[in-house]
């Protein structure tokens, strides 16, 4: 999409005379906000970042921006992987960091309001006080905001049991590229008035406006002691075998991850949490309700059909936590390009084979952390710092895309697409698709000022 010329700097002087308190021009704030967590980087400098506060700023930056051709990213916190919120060169950035209020919890409702950049684990931890949590959880909770994982249609450890963050999304405010401020949805279970505004939005990734609060669905704690369990595999192929039972049978989980050997091996080399180390993979698991203990032992008899052995079953979340240090721990041991492939829960022994004879192919190592519950695979392939081994990494990754395509699923379940992955659209979305999704980027952005090229 072509975009109108950009300004000379000093045309911002105009937009300082709006947010004069908002604005960060240079400095380490401009280096920081203009990068995400993805292997993306700023292909040049921003103008300058606006710290908005309140919804009014975006609407304010978003009218000059859209004025004066000026291409706009869209910041949380900052832990996208997919590249989504890098700068754009003599761009702006929108960070919603600061734009952090919980604006109402209705525990009568089971809704609350809140700001963009509330941190996910500060709204959970704030309804837990009304006897109430919220679902979304992804392995980012304690760092990553609500604005973000609506943005991206964030995945996370409970989406087993729970859904993905638009199975949460009850309503949202969002500033649209002209600055005008639009709302979508209510706060009720049902409303059919029109199209599904809130749903397309959910997932858009910054490229139809800027999600600047939203109303959200709350879920009573469950009653009883939470059990968490961990089983080891000789196979990963068994693995996935027992993963297909344990969704298909009567006792769930709520949280069923795996990974594989070398994912637990990185992990406890860099954040040693007691886990033994399996031949093959680690099966971890969460049960709740006041049968919690009971389907616990369901789930691991399940397992050991399989042959999974070692098991442990505790009343603590511990066992949880060494996954979520999975991905720092596999970018710190350079295993740097990965990816968020989805299969059908029927397909994971497939898609664990298939992984095996891409890693030969390639001659590559690729290490596999899964919300296998949901058949949401995170495969990391191993690279070099130089250009030339993200290149060969990369290749790597297409082969895997095309692979889960083929087996029925998606080439991203819970990351984006953003700047990443968007050479890989062709492989899922056919011509029809994408000028569809294109038609109405046209029609809610006609200057193609909001994260273009990315995407869509």
């Amino acid at each position: 999409m072509p975009h109108t010329p950009l300004p000379e700097r000093h045309a911002l002087i105009e937009l300082k005379d709006q947010l004069p308190e908002q604005i960060v021009e240079a400095g380490p704030d401009l280096d920081r906000l203009a990068r995400d967590s993805s292997r993306y980087s700023p292909q040049g400098h921003p103008l300058a970042v606006v710290m908005a506060t309140c919804t009014d700023d975006v609407v304010t930056a978003l009218a000059w921006a859209n004025r004066h051709g000026v291409p706009v990213s869209v910041r949380g916190a900052g832990t996208g992987l997919a590249g989504g919120a890098v700068a754009y060169d003599q761009g702006l950035v929108i960070s919603m960091e600061r734009c952090n209020a919980i604006r109402q919890i209705d525990p009568v409702n089971r809704l609350a309001v809140v700001e963009a950049g509330v941190i996910t684990a500060d709204l959970d931890r704030a309804a837990r006080e009304h006897g109430l949590f919220f679902p979304p959880d992804p392995a980012s909770v304690e760092t990553s905001t609500v604005g973000g994982n609506i943005a991206t249609n964030a995945g996370g450890l409970r989406c087993i049991s729970h859904g993905v963050t638009r199975d949460s999304v009850a309503a949202l405010e969002v500033v649209l590229a002209d600055g005008r401020i639009m709302h979508t949805g209510t706060r009720t279970r049902k409303n059919v008035v029109g199209l599904d505004l809130t749903s397309l939005f959910v997932g858009s990734e910054g490229t139809l406006g800027v999600i600047t609060a939203a109303t959200v669905r709350l879920k009573p704690i469950p009653p009883g002691t939470s059990h968490t369990f961990r089983v080891n595999f000789d196979s990963i192929h068994a693995a996935g075998e027992a993963v297909t039972e344990i969704v298909n049978g009567e006792a769930q989980p709520e949280v069923l991850e795996l990974l594989d050997t070398h994912s637990v091996k990185t992990i406890e080399e860099f954040y040693p949490s007691g886990l033994t180390v399996p031949k093959a993979a680690l099966l971890i698991g969460q049960t709740v309700g006041h049968n919690a203990a009971d389907d616990a032992k369901a789930i691991t008899d399940i397992c050991a059909r399989h042959g999974g052995s070692d098991v442990v079953i505790a009343q603590s979340d511990e066992l949880l936590e060494a996954r979520r240090l999975a991905n720092p721990a596999l970018s710190a041991r350079g295993l740097r390009v990965s990816c968020d492939v989805g299969v059908p829960i029927g397909e994971l022994a497939n898609v664990f084979r298939g992984i095996d004879e891409i890693a030969a192919k390639h001659n590559r190592k690729i290490s596999i952390v899964a919300h296998a519950g949901d058949g949401n695979l995170h495969p990391t392939v191993e690279a070099g710092d130089t250009e030339a081994e993200y290149a060969a990494a990369e290749a790597v990754i297409v082969d895997i895309s095309q692979l889960a395509v083929s087996l029925g699923g998606t080439i991203s379940g819970e990351h984006g697409i953003g700047a990443v992955k968007h050479h890989e659209l062709p492989i899922q979305l056919d011509a029809a698709v994408l000028d569809t999704q294109r038609a109405i980027k046209q029609a809610l952005d006609p200057n193609g000022i909001l994260t273009p090229d990315r995407a869509i």
